[in-house]
């Protein structure tokens, strides 16, 4: 797999959204891709994060916050 993340099992991390603390349980590859979406960005991986539930809530039906990271970063890597 491209980056050498490879296949793996999820990993489990906290991040604070609007002052609550949740976590999210997301594959190494994510984790990787979610950090660099945030680099580009020039932003806190917290702050993409809560950019992306700010997102989510408007959409119906609501999708969980693991589904739509996922789903925020493979709708960036196709237009790349």
């Amino acid at each position: 797999m491209a980056g050498g993340e490879g296949l793996g099992r999820p990993v489990k991390r906290s991040v604070t959204i609007a002052g609550h603390e949740t976590s999210i349980s997301l594959e190494p590859m994510f984790w990787s891709a979610l950090e660099r979406a945030a680099m580009d960005a020039g932003k806190p991986v917290n702050s993409v994060i809560a950019e992306i539930d700010s997102a989510r809530l408007e959409s119906r039906p609501i999708p969980n916050l693991t589904s739509a990271i996922r789903q925020w970063l493979f709708s960036r890597a196709s237009k790349e």
